[in-house]
């Protein structure tokens, strides 16, 4: 890993870590992991042992404490539907490898060669997952306070750009057709493929007589891109889709 590189991440994030090997795991993805502790010893290691899963799992919830918190003193008057779908949005797989890609996050990531000779680095789900496993490292070494310097700085635009709530497009879609009195969105995996640590999920949705596609790496996102798909082609502004 580079340590220039990682210099130049830490400068961004505002924040210089006591603790470094926290950043460096934070930043190594499973397959490096893997590739590394194979090389040592010939044998069978525990899955992820070694990369930034367990930090993803608590950067997860660290983000969605701090966004919670940074939604109720924005908006005092809201109640928790509204609270709930801005949430979604500014925590979803998009919001999180928009900011990832801010930090300019893919330079600094440690992965496995033939995983980098495919271009994983620059994939939303490796991203996003990295860039949780950051806040993750942040809080264990600093605190929320640490961890809070990083979100508000770049989740500020995000989060001022919402006017109204956003919608979710499965919700929009759903009722989009129910005011016409049509029959509900119907959706279908097209394909499933991938890696187990980047999956792919197309997933198509026939509702008024069209049908939409949308790809992404969890089926649930993949049903909201293609619900925002179809949205599209009707002609209306599509919901921001969700993690």
């Amino acid at each position: 890993m580079d340590e220039k590189v990682v210099d130049r991440l830490q400068e961004r994030i505002g924040y210089r870590f006591a603790d470094a090997a926290l950043l460096r795991m934070a930043l190594t993805h499973r397959s490096a992991a893997h590739q590394r502790s194979v090389g040592r010893s010939g044998r069978r290691v525990v899955k992820g042992a070694g990369s930034n899963e367990r930090l993803e799992f608590i950067g997860d919830r660290v983000l969605g404490l701090l966004m919670a918190e940074w939604l109720l003193e924005r908006y005092p008057g809201e109640q928790e539907g509204a609270l709930g779908s801005r949430h979604a949005h500014l925590v979803s797989r998009t919001a999180l490898a928009e900011v990832a890609h801010a930090l300019d996050l893919s330079e600094a990531l440690d992965v496995a060669l033939h995983e980098e000779r495919i271009g994983i680095r620059e994939t939303a789900n490796v991203l996003s997952d990295a860039l949780e496993a950051i806040l993750g490292a942040l809080y264990l070494d600093g605190g929320l306070d640490a961890a809070r310097v990083l979100v508000r700085r770049y989740w500020s635009g995000a989060i001022t750009a919402q006017a109204q709530p956003p919608k979710d497009p499965k919700t929009a879609l759903q009722e989009w057709v129910l005011a016409r009195g049509l029959s509900l969105p119907v959706y279908a995996i097209v394909s499933a493929d991938g890696p187990s640590h980047a999956p792919r999920f197309v997933v198509a949705v026939h509702a008024a007589g069209a049908c939409g596609e949308g790809e992404a790496g969890n089926k649930r996102a993949a049903e909201s891109a293609a619900a925002a798909s179809l949205l599209v082609q009707f002609g209306e502004a599509p919901g921001t889709g969700i993690k």
